[in-house]
Protein backbone atom coordinates (compact mmCIF):
# COMPACT_ATOMS: atom_id res chain seq x y z
CA UNK A 1 0.00 0.00 0.00
CA UNK A 2 2.58 2.69 0.79
CA UNK A 3 4.70 1.75 -2.88
CA UNK A 4 0.99 2.27 -4.03
CA UNK A 5 1.01 5.86 -2.47
CA UNK A 6 4.01 6.69 -2.97
CA UNK A 7 3.66 5.92 -6.94
CA UNK A 8 0.43 8.58 -6.58
CA UNK A 9 2.62 10.87 -5.01
CA UNK A 10 5.12 10.80 -8.10
CA UNK A 11 2.79 11.10 -10.50
CA UNK A 12 0.81 14.01 -8.62
CA UNK A 13 4.15 15.44 -8.88
CA UNK A 14 4.91 14.56 -12.55
CA UNK A 15 1.07 16.05 -13.30
CA UNK A 16 1.93 19.45 -11.19
CA UNK A 17 5.07 20.71 -13.41
CA UNK A 18 2.48 19.89 -16.64
CA UNK A 19 -0.08 22.04 -15.45
CA UNK A 20 2.15 25.19 -14.43
CA UNK A 21 3.97 26.03 -17.51
CA UNK A 22 2.45 29.10 -18.62
CA UNK A 23 -0.61 31.35 -18.64
CA UNK A 24 -4.03 29.31 -18.15
CA UNK A 25 -5.85 31.57 -21.06
CA UNK A 26 -5.95 33.12 -24.42
CA UNK A 27 -7.73 35.37 -26.17
CA UNK A 28 -9.93 34.43 -29.38
CA UNK A 29 -11.78 37.78 -30.73
CA UNK A 30 -14.81 37.17 -32.12
CA UNK A 31 -14.20 39.05 -36.00
CA UNK A 32 -11.14 37.80 -37.04
CA UNK A 33 -11.67 33.87 -35.72
CA UNK A 34 -15.12 33.77 -36.97
CA UNK A 35 -14.48 31.51 -39.48
CA UNK A 36 -13.24 28.89 -36.62
CA UNK A 37 -15.46 30.00 -34.22
CA UNK A 38 -19.00 29.71 -36.41
CA UNK A 39 -18.21 26.64 -38.07
CA UNK A 40 -17.44 24.69 -34.34
CA UNK A 41 -20.68 26.24 -33.38
CA UNK A 42 -22.73 24.67 -35.90
CA UNK A 43 -21.88 21.23 -35.48
CA UNK A 44 -24.19 19.01 -33.56
CA UNK A 45 -21.13 18.11 -31.43
CA UNK A 46 -21.15 21.72 -30.05
CA UNK A 47 -24.62 20.94 -28.43
CA UNK A 48 -23.33 17.49 -27.38
CA UNK A 49 -20.47 18.51 -25.11
CA UNK A 50 -22.26 21.52 -24.23
CA UNK A 51 -24.90 18.74 -22.72
CA UNK A 52 -22.47 16.58 -21.49
CA UNK A 53 -20.20 19.34 -19.96
CA UNK A 54 -22.19 22.17 -18.97
CA UNK A 55 -20.23 24.24 -20.94
CA UNK A 56 -21.50 27.65 -23.12
CA UNK A 57 -20.52 27.23 -26.84
CA UNK A 58 -19.37 31.36 -27.18
CA UNK A 59 -16.01 30.07 -27.83
CA UNK A 60 -14.78 33.68 -27.85
CA UNK A 61 -13.13 36.01 -25.76
CA UNK A 62 -11.03 34.97 -22.83
CA UNK A 63 -10.55 30.92 -23.30
CA UNK A 64 -10.11 29.28 -20.12
CA UNK A 65 -9.28 25.80 -18.81
CA UNK A 66 -12.45 23.55 -19.16
CA UNK A 67 -13.84 26.39 -22.12
CA UNK A 68 -15.28 24.96 -25.16
CA UNK A 69 -13.08 26.03 -27.94
CA UNK A 70 -12.68 25.83 -32.06
CA UNK A 71 -9.86 23.62 -32.31
CA UNK A 72 -8.42 22.51 -35.90
CA UNK A 73 -8.06 18.83 -35.88
CA UNK A 74 -8.10 16.12 -38.67
CA UNK A 75 -11.17 14.61 -40.21
CA UNK A 76 -11.35 11.13 -41.14
CA UNK A 77 -9.40 11.57 -44.39
CA UNK A 78 -6.71 13.29 -42.76
CA UNK A 79 -7.74 16.71 -43.65
CA UNK A 80 -7.78 19.98 -41.63
CA UNK A 81 -11.33 20.04 -40.14
CA UNK A 82 -12.62 22.72 -37.37
CA UNK A 83 -14.44 20.85 -33.80
CA UNK A 84 -15.23 22.12 -30.61
CA UNK A 85 -13.41 20.47 -27.57
CA UNK A 86 -12.95 21.25 -24.12
CA UNK A 87 -9.26 22.53 -23.12
CA UNK A 88 -7.84 20.06 -20.65
CA UNK A 89 -7.13 16.51 -20.18
CA UNK A 90 -8.79 14.52 -16.62
CA UNK A 91 -6.43 12.57 -15.19
CA UNK A 92 -8.12 10.46 -12.07
CA UNK A 93 -5.10 11.08 -9.37
CA UNK A 94 -5.43 15.07 -9.76
CA UNK A 95 -8.43 17.05 -9.18
CA UNK A 96 -7.11 19.74 -12.07
CA UNK A 97 -7.36 19.24 -15.31
CA UNK A 98 -4.02 18.72 -17.55
CA UNK A 99 -4.03 22.05 -19.75
CA UNK A 100 -0.07 22.00 -20.78
CA UNK A 101 2.35 19.40 -22.31
CA UNK A 102 5.80 19.35 -22.35
CA UNK A 103 6.81 18.84 -25.82
CA UNK A 104 10.34 17.49 -24.69
CA UNK A 105 8.63 15.03 -23.26
CA UNK A 106 5.44 14.59 -25.61
CA UNK A 107 6.68 10.78 -27.00
CA UNK A 108 7.69 9.66 -23.71
CA UNK A 109 5.19 10.11 -21.16
CA UNK A 110 2.19 7.84 -21.01
CA UNK A 111 -0.45 10.24 -20.88
CA UNK A 112 0.08 12.48 -24.33
CA UNK A 113 2.55 9.08 -26.01
CA UNK A 114 -0.70 8.25 -28.05
CA UNK A 115 -1.88 11.42 -28.81
CA UNK A 116 1.68 12.88 -29.85
CA UNK A 117 1.89 9.76 -32.33
CA UNK A 118 -1.90 9.88 -33.97
CA UNK A 119 -3.87 13.06 -33.06
CA UNK A 120 -2.44 16.59 -33.02
CA UNK A 121 -4.28 19.63 -33.56
CA UNK A 122 -4.07 23.34 -33.69
CA UNK A 123 -5.77 26.08 -31.21
CA UNK A 124 -6.11 29.30 -33.12
CA UNK A 125 -5.89 32.50 -31.00
CA UNK A 126 -5.80 35.47 -31.54
CA UNK A 127 -2.77 35.90 -28.56
CA UNK A 128 -1.84 34.06 -25.21
CA UNK A 129 -1.53 35.65 -21.69
CA UNK A 130 1.51 35.75 -19.50
CA UNK A 131 1.78 37.07 -15.82
CA UNK A 132 5.52 38.03 -14.62
CA UNK A 133 7.45 40.86 -13.73
CA UNK A 134 10.11 42.65 -16.07
CA UNK A 135 13.97 42.48 -15.37
CA UNK A 136 13.63 45.97 -15.33
CA UNK A 137 11.22 46.77 -12.42
CA UNK A 138 12.42 43.83 -10.52
CA UNK A 139 16.03 45.76 -10.67
CA UNK A 140 14.46 48.67 -9.78
CA UNK A 141 12.33 47.69 -6.98
CA UNK A 142 15.89 45.53 -5.73
CA UNK A 143 15.65 41.26 -5.92
CA UNK A 144 14.84 41.38 -1.74
CA UNK A 145 11.42 42.87 -2.66
CA UNK A 146 11.14 41.00 -6.26
CA UNK A 147 8.77 38.71 -4.73
CA UNK A 148 6.60 41.45 -3.21
CA UNK A 149 6.17 43.00 -6.83
CA UNK A 150 2.71 42.65 -8.66
CA UNK A 151 2.73 41.00 -11.52
CA UNK A 152 2.04 42.24 -14.57
CA UNK A 153 -0.38 40.29 -17.40
CA UNK A 154 1.35 40.59 -20.92
CA UNK A 155 -0.53 39.67 -24.33
CA UNK A 156 1.99 37.96 -26.41
CA UNK A 157 1.44 36.45 -30.01
CA UNK A 158 4.44 36.16 -33.32
CA UNK A 159 5.02 39.33 -34.91
CA UNK A 160 3.03 40.17 -38.21
CA UNK A 161 0.23 37.50 -37.19
CA UNK A 162 -3.50 38.26 -36.81
CA UNK A 163 -4.07 34.69 -35.24
CA UNK A 164 -1.48 32.97 -33.28
CA UNK A 165 -2.02 28.94 -34.30
CA UNK A 166 -1.17 26.96 -30.83
CA UNK A 167 0.07 23.24 -31.17
CA UNK A 168 -1.39 20.76 -28.94
CA UNK A 169 -2.67 17.24 -28.79
CA UNK A 170 -6.22 15.59 -28.22
CA UNK A 171 -8.01 13.14 -27.20
CA UNK A 172 -11.73 11.54 -26.26
CA UNK A 173 -13.10 10.81 -23.31
CA UNK A 174 -16.18 9.90 -22.04
CA UNK A 175 -18.39 12.50 -19.92
CA UNK A 176 -22.25 11.68 -19.07
CA UNK A 177 -22.07 9.35 -21.64
CA UNK A 178 -20.70 11.09 -24.79
CA UNK A 179 -17.58 11.40 -26.23
CA UNK A 180 -16.01 14.37 -25.41
CA UNK A 181 -12.37 16.04 -27.43
CA UNK A 182 -10.55 17.16 -24.96
CA UNK A 183 -7.51 19.17 -26.48
CA UNK A 184 -3.90 20.06 -24.24
CA UNK A 185 -1.62 23.35 -25.87
CA UNK A 186 2.38 22.35 -26.09
CA UNK A 187 4.48 24.30 -24.57
CA UNK A 188 8.67 24.59 -25.24
CA UNK A 189 11.67 26.90 -23.74
CA UNK A 190 10.54 30.62 -23.96
CA UNK A 191 12.43 33.11 -26.39
CA UNK A 192 13.00 36.81 -25.90
CA UNK A 193 11.31 38.61 -25.25
CA UNK A 194 8.88 36.16 -23.21
CA UNK A 195 12.16 34.72 -21.74
CA UNK A 196 12.26 37.93 -19.67
CA UNK A 197 9.36 36.97 -17.70
CA UNK A 198 8.47 33.11 -17.84
CA UNK A 199 10.56 30.03 -18.97
CA UNK A 200 8.13 28.64 -20.66
CA UNK A 201 5.29 29.43 -23.97
CA UNK A 202 3.44 27.65 -25.92
CA UNK A 203 4.39 25.83 -29.42
CA UNK A 204 3.26 28.67 -32.11
CA UNK A 205 3.24 27.51 -35.68
CA UNK A 206 3.37 28.74 -38.97
CA UNK A 207 0.19 28.70 -41.35
CA UNK A 208 2.39 26.59 -43.92
CA UNK A 209 3.02 24.04 -41.52
CA UNK A 210 -0.74 23.40 -39.97
CA UNK A 211 -1.39 20.84 -42.34
CA UNK A 212 1.22 18.39 -41.75
CA UNK A 213 1.07 18.69 -38.19
CA UNK A 214 -2.29 17.39 -37.91
CA UNK A 215 -1.94 14.77 -40.81
CA UNK A 216 -1.59 11.62 -38.39
CA UNK A 217 1.01 10.52 -40.46
CA UNK A 218 2.81 13.76 -40.24
CA UNK A 219 6.41 14.04 -38.04
CA UNK A 220 5.88 16.19 -35.05
CA UNK A 221 9.52 16.35 -33.84
CA UNK A 222 10.11 18.06 -37.70
CA UNK A 223 7.13 20.58 -38.06
CA UNK A 224 7.90 21.73 -33.92
CA UNK A 225 11.64 22.56 -35.13
CA UNK A 226 9.96 25.09 -37.37
CA UNK A 227 8.15 26.78 -34.30
CA UNK A 228 7.89 30.50 -34.86
CA UNK A 229 10.34 32.21 -31.97
CA UNK A 230 9.75 35.98 -33.34
CA UNK A 231 7.16 37.37 -30.82
CA UNK A 232 6.04 40.35 -30.02
CA UNK A 233 4.86 41.33 -25.97
CA UNK A 234 3.27 44.35 -24.66
CA UNK A 235 1.51 44.73 -21.63
CA UNK A 236 -2.58 43.69 -22.02
CA UNK A 237 -5.43 45.31 -20.82
CA UNK A 238 -8.83 44.19 -19.89
CA UNK A 239 -10.79 43.59 -23.02
CA UNK A 240 -14.49 43.49 -22.35
CA UNK A 241 -16.06 39.72 -22.67
CA UNK A 242 -18.64 39.63 -25.85
CA UNK A 243 -21.81 40.00 -25.32
CA UNK A 244 -24.52 37.20 -26.14
CA UNK A 245 -25.71 36.89 -29.63
CA UNK A 246 -29.15 38.15 -28.50
CA UNK A 247 -27.78 40.90 -26.96
CA UNK A 248 -25.40 42.48 -29.72
CA UNK A 249 -28.05 44.72 -31.44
Amino acid sequence: MDIFVHQLKKIDHHIKKEVNLMCTWYYAESKSLSFFIEKAQRLPLAYSIMNAMVKSTKMSGNIRPTDMAAVIAPNKSGNMSIYPMIWGFTHETFKHPLINCRVETADIKEIWHDSWARRRCIIPASWYYEFGVLPSESEFQGVRDERRLKKEKFAIQPEGSEITYLAGLYRFEEHQGAQVPMFAVLTRESVEPVSTIHDRMPLILAKDNLKEWIHPDGDPKKIAKLALTNMVMEKAVDYPEPKPAFMQI
